[in-house]
């Protein structure tokens, strides 16, 4: 196990990720624990099935991933991964009222400008 304070995490993180891989990093604030950095890939826990979709669900869920980036964390194709957040209850898409009254509005603009014109 090895330690790192906060200000040495600030200045070198890479280092305390290198070192996560080997082992757990308890992260240290003015010498008191606060947080432990554990690699993945340690006992190939990205390797049992279902760990990868089940962080990138909770990710997107949470707002931290997009939805691309998350589908790429699960090693899935967009569209898999947005069936798989379906199938959890959890929309691919959120829009506030706003957002979905000024996409309706920009389709409709699209449809009325793609439509054939009638010939006299």
């Amino acid at each position: 196990m090895h330690a790192v304070s906060i200000s040495g995490l600030k200045h070198n993180p890479a280092e305390a990720l290198r070192q996560a891989k080997a082992g757990p990093v308890l992260v240290l604030n003015r010498d008191r624990p606060d947080a432990l950095l554990i690699g993945l890939e340690q006992g190939g826990l990205l390797q049992v099935p279902g760990v990868r979709a089940a962080l990138a669900t909770a990710l997107f869920r949470d707002g931290e991933l997009s939805l691309a980036r998350a589908a790429r964390v699960a090693e899935m194709e967009v569209g898999s991964f947005i069936n798989h957040l379906g199938r959890l209850g959890i929309a691919a898409i959120r829009l506030t009222a706003a957002e979905t009254g000024a996409d309706l509005g920009t389709l409709e603009q699209w449809l009325q400008s793609s439509s054939p014109t009638p010939a006299p």
